[in-house]
């Protein structure tokens, strides 16, 4: 373009030194170089705005670059949330399913030990007779057996030594306990408040525990029964279950209780495979 510019200026320049032109051809030339000239103006204008846009076009795309980036860089501290959250949800699981199992295998144990319970209170109620029946009481509290025994039938007052009426009731109890060897056997005197002091009888714990033995040391020795099954204990005076202000309510609180129940060794050994927790990292 300047080049064009220049050779309409040298002849121009030609002709009026030459003086060979005419006013209508000079007339023509000075258009031609207005037009070039304006034209001229107008191309630098556009090369400005085409500059301007570019500056505009770098200084965007250098805007969506950084976004990309940041755009990147938030994806991939989701994708690792989103993997670590796996990860937690996926322990979270297998530690339900732990407990289940493990709570199962308690109310299994549970179920069983109650349905065990009620079937050795059945076959010995089965087994006593009318008038036997008259001085046992037999119940289930919570799976554990209580066979509730009358002091007049198995002791003389103020006696621990069993009479020969009771061998045959603790006979039938004694075949019950042998049935079932997962069972411990836990035998408990217990008193009236009455006060009694013998030669060799200090006072109603005393008593208590004295009879508790009697009734161990009969199923030991004469039924066989397991000596590490049993434990005996005397609760004296207070364990009532009755008043004390009646004499039928003494009658009853004068009892030895034996108290059949399953092995705890088995429900600890359960608890100790209770499955371990572990926070969530």
């Amino acid at each position: 373009m300047k080049t064009k510019i220049l050779v309409i200026a040298a002849a121009t320049l030609s002709l009026t030194l030459g003086s060979c032109v005419t006013n209508k051809k000079y007339a023509q030339l000075q258009d031609e170089y207005s037009t070039t000239k304006e034209s001229l103006i107008n191309c630098n204008a556009d090369t400005r705005s085409l500059q301007a846009q570019l500056e505009t076009s770098k200084k965007q795309n250098e805007e969506l670059r950084q976004g990309m980036a940041s755009l990147k860089s938030t994806l991939d501290q989701s994708l690792n949330a989103n993997m670590q959250g796996n990860v937690n949800i996926s322990k979270l699981v297998d530690e339900i399913n732990a407990s289940n199992k493990y709570i199962k295998e308690l109310v299994a144990a549970k179920s069983k030990s109650d349905s065990l319970s009620m079937a050795l209170t059945n076959k010995l109620t089965r087994s006593l007779d009318t008038d036997e029946l008259k001085d046992v009481d037999v119940k289930v509290l919570k799976g554990v057996v209580y066979i509730s025994l009358a002091d007049n039938m198995l002791f003389k007052t103020g006696s621990y030594e069993i009479s020969p009426r009771a061998m045959e009731t603790l006979s039938k109890i004694a075949k019950i306990i042998k049935d079932y060897k997962d069972y411990d056997v836990l035998v408990e005197g217990n008193t009236d408040n009455v006060p009694i002091s013998r030669t060799n009888i200090q006072d109603n714990w005393d008593l208590s525990a004295l009879r508790a033995t009697s009734v161990v040391r009969c199923l030991q020795h004469e039924f066989g029964i397991n000596p590490q099954r049993m434990t005996a204990g005397g609760r004296g005076e207070y364990n009532p279950i009755a008043t004390n202000d009646t004499e039928v309510g003494k009658q009853r609180n004068r009892r030895t209780e034996i108290i059949i129940t399953p092995k705890l060794d088995q429900f600890l050994d359960l608890i100790d495979q209770a499955p371990e927790t572990h926070n969530a990292d």
